[in-house]
């Protein structure tokens, strides 16, 4: 996979998954994105509705930080490698998914690339990313709206979103 220089960049990830056993999806994410993201802080898992398309069950959400040598566009094929190997397959947009994972900043850069923007072109408007986000990086820059995420999350004045627990805490049942 291609190099950043060999520069650390701090990237910060959401996940998310509403099919199978939830938790555990989100534990393999978290264990299959460690080969390529390392120094990681994880945030509570959270419990949320399903935007978008809303007839579909509850979903489990998280982001996590951590730093990486990869350049945008190979941390993006790396992230859907990944995805793949964990049982995703291609449905309709915002439908059900096993697992999702989406870069949500890569360093303090802009990335605008046909197949990947970031920051994240939606994340101002999604509490099941900026709910978790907040609990580790809520000081984190979006370096188009200038505006912190714990601001994006005031701003967004959404509550829907249900703390679960740790990773390491939650049930393997859930």
């Amino acid at each position: 996979m291609t190099q950043q220089n060999n520069t650390d960049i701090h990237v910060a990830l959401a996940l998310g998954t509403n099919m199978g056993v939830r938790i555990q999806s989100l534990r393999h994410a978290v264990e299959g994105l460690s080969s390529f993201v390392h120094d990681t802080h994880l945030s509570p898992v959270y419990e949320t509705p399903a935007a978008y398309v809303t007839d579909q069950p509850d979903f489990y959400n998280m982001t996590l930080t951590g730093r990486t040598q990869l350049a945008p566009e190979a941390l993006l094929k790396a992230v859907k490698d990944l995805e793949h190997d964990l049982g995703r397959r291609q449905s309709f947009r915002y439908g059900p998914r096993l697992i999702d994972i989406d870069i949500i900043f890569y360093g303090q850069q802009a990335v605008n690339l046909p197949n990947l923007t970031v920051p994240h072109a939606l994340m101002h408007e999604r509490e099941f990313v900026l709910r978790p986000l907040n609990d580790i990086a809520p000081d984190w820059v979006h370096t188009v709206r200038g505006q912190t995420v714990a601001e994006m999350l005031t701003a967004l004045k959404q509550d829907a979103a249900i703390a679960v627990g740790p990773l390491h805490k939650v049930g393997a049942g859930e």
